[in-house]
């Protein structure tokens, strides 16, 4: 990577900073990361991940934007009614910062696909609205050993957790299987206040960036919640079970074929 007077401008509140530097700078320009969902969580994640200059910022989303989508997917505007959000949210990208890469995935994330596209990057977020697809990228995570910042907004509550496979907890240590038929609402079905998003998926570009420049102390094996009603943010411990399917002691889960089914 070549620095010019521009580049360095653009970054220069971030280079400032002794736990970036230049070489922490540089490093974000040569990281690749990838974000599943260009919804509510991952318009500000998938933003600030190109303000700050990561590289390469994969875009893995199937849908168009609904209008139903604005209040909280903030990539998006009105003009885009229609369009690809992959392709909605790369025009902002450009616009905002030109020298960031954009892939784009415009396919339903799937047992058959998941792992080539993941392979090549260095952190997954996953900003997914469905259990199915959350299971699914934590799993294929763990099996190619690619840190993951698993989150959820509903309502006026977020969650988020950062997943890093051999070190700490997986997704399905907290939560063994996917919830059955109606015992738990999607996310996609239920209500949400835009900001609450916004908190949320701002917090997994944090854990993104903090991963790969190895700063600071991320949420693996710990689980942040946050309630905007009361503005209470809790953080909870939780750890790897022995008992897990897929990174205990005895495991059952061990390939995505089981996953055939999605």
């Amino acid at each position: 990577m070549i620095y010019v007077d521009e580049q360095i401008l653009r970054y220069s509140r971030q280079i400032i900073l002794k736990d970036i530097g230049l070489e922490g700078q540089k490093k974000l320009l040569m990281s690749k990361v990838l974000v599943i969902g260009a919804g509510g969580l991952g318009s500000p994640a998938i933003y600030y991940l190109a303000a700050c200059g990561i590289g390469t910022i994969g875009i893995v989303d199937f849908d168009v934007v609904g209008i139903s989508n604005l209040n909280r997917q903030i990539i998006h505007s009105t003009d885009d009614l229609g369009k690809y959000k992959a392709d909605s949210a790369e025009e902002k990208v450009k616009k905002l910062n030109p020298d960031v890469n954009i892939l784009k995935y415009k396919t339903r994330i799937m047992p058959d696909n998941i792992e080539d596209i993941i392979k090549d990057y260095d952190v997954i977020i996953d900003a997914s609205d469905n259990f199915p697809t959350r299971y699914l990228v934590n799993d294929a995570c763990f099996f190619l050993d690619k840190p993951l910042i698993e989150a959820g907004a509903i309502e006026f509550e977020g969650i988020v957790m950062t997943i890093i496979p051999g070190k700490g907890p997986c997704y399905r240590c907290l939560y063994h299987e996917e919830p059955k038929n109606d015992a738990v609402a999607e996310p996609s079905d239920s209500g949400i206040l835009g900001m609450v998003a916004g908190v949320i998926g701002s917090i997994q570009a944090l854990e993104a960036v903090k991963i790969i420049l190895n700063i600071g102390r991320n949420l693996s094996g710990r689980v942040l919640t946050f309630d905007a009603l009361n503005l209470k943010f809790r953080d909870i411990n939780w750890h790897k079970r022995d008992t897990c399917p897929l990174c205990g002691k005895n495991p059952t889960i061990k390939n995505l074929k089981y996953e055939k089914k999605l």
